[in-house]
């Protein structure tokens, strides 16, 4: 059995073909799915993605492992104390460590743990690489020669788990030009009414329909042209 566990940041399953999306911006993952055993109803334990990618290397709530959200105390494993072993109990039970345990060959391409300062997702993987310097703000073509590499020289063993991690979604859009808009003459979707239009300019915060960017002062500088 090979486990190959492709993380897409920010990807919501209703922009997915496979769940029911009108545009076809997925036909690859719609190919596997359509093989595959499809979730409807899954949830994630913790937000925003520190304590989410958190809750699921450990196995444990956010309110257990201590990580709640992105920055200070609130940002770190809790100290497991006294009663801790050589080996600690959350790097022992992670769920990498527990393909590792039963002989598997582990690795994880992203650049999740530098981004975070995250070194507890790591546990357990026996290759970690951060092959690229986007800190999230890489693109899918900066990172899959890497996954490629990896699955030309492993892939056809067995027993392996990869970890492959994909940030596009992601603030910022920066999809170069010549990839055009395919999409440019679709209509607007039927539940994209005026009415929703306008309760959508009203809010606030972060990526909102006021500030699409993310963060001001800009997080990552000046937006790429393509960026809303």
């Amino acid at each position: 059995m090979r486990f190959l566990y492709i993380d897409i940041d920010t990807l919501r399953a209703d922009h997915l073909g496979c769940y029911g999306y009108h545009r076809d911006t997925t036909p690859n993952i719609d190919a596997l799915a359509a093989d595959s055993i499809r979730f409807e109803n899954a949830y994630a334990s913790d937000v925003p993605c520190l304590p989410s990618r958190t809750a699921l290397a450990t196995g444990l709530f956010g309110i257990r492992n201590g990580v709640i959200n992105h920055g200070g105390l609130a940002a770190d494993l809790r100290a497991e104390g006294a009663a801790r072993f050589f080996l600690g109990a959350v790097a022992t039970n992670s769920w990498a460590s527990r393909f590792y345990r039963t002989g598997w060959h582990t690795a994880s391409i992203s650049s999740f743990p530098f981004r975070h300062s995250a070194s507890w997702w790591n546990h357990g993987v026996m290759e970690a690489m951060n092959l690229m310097r986007g800190m999230g703000g890489e693109r899918a073509d900066e990172v899959l020669p890497g996954a490629l590499d990896w699955l030309d020289r492993r892939g056809r063993r067995d027993q392996w788990f990869l970890h492959l991690h994909l940030w596009d979604p992601h603030t910022p859009y920066n999809t170069p030009e010549e990839y055009g808009n395919p999409f440019a003459g679709d209509p607007v979707p039927a539940w994209h009414t005026e009415e929703v239009r306008q309760h959508n300019w009203g809010l606030a915060g972060p990526h909102s329909a006021q500030e699409p960017w993310g963060f001001s002062p800009d997080e990552w500088g000046a937006p790429p042209a393509r960026q809303p």
